[in-house]
């Protein structure tokens, strides 16, 4: 399934190999992010109950907080990627189509081999990636889809730029 996703390429007698992150990788995977997460949002905002968007308000409003001090916990991290990637995951995930969900899936096997890369998911990039989520979360709790929107589109493409900053201070 990772090389048919073009993740890992298998080579005889010498075992396997990770893609290479390139401009275009990146590109082609935000692209894609952004195409089916465009239509997610916009369902989501129809559908979405009040208390599901309560739940995902106050678990990234927790991470924030925990980013924020002094001395950020070692959980941090893990616990981040998991709040952040499961807001992006239900919202296409409630869509309710098996096929968009797992193409959804294998992009965001790409972006996280892109955020592995780049090494851009460290305690410092957790504050504006919660941020820009909770401001997505009120419009949606203000029933704005339209604003929910365009806080989304704003959060994939300055995710896109966090990634790209970071290949450059790690020299790629």
């Amino acid at each position: 399934r990772l090389e048919a996703a073009g993740l890992i390429k298998a080579l005889p007698n010498r075992g396997l190999q990770i893609a290479t992150v390139d401009m275009k990788l990146i590109r082609n995977a935000w692209q894609v992010r952004a195409m089916v997460e465009r239509q997610a949002v916009l369902h989501f905002a129809r559908v979405a109950s009040p208390e599901t968007i309560a739940r995902l308000f106050a678990d990234h409003e927790a991470i924030l907080e925990r980013a924020l001090q002094p001395r950020p916990d070692d959980a941090l991290e893990k616990d981040s990627q998991a709040v952040d990637w499961g807001l992006h995951d239900t919202m296409v995930d409630a869509i309710g189509n098996e096929i968009l969900s797992e193409i959804y899936r294998v992009n965001s096997l790409h972006v996280r081999l892109i955020r592995y890369d780049a090494d851009s998911m460290r305690p410092v990039q957790v504050v504006p990636a919660m941020r820009e989520h909770l401001e997505f979360l009120r419009a949606l709790a203000d029933h704005d889809a339209e604003g929910a929107l365009a806080h989304m589109m704003a959060h994939i493409e300055q995710s896109k730029h966090r990634v790209l900053g970071g290949m450059l201070r790690v020299g790629q």
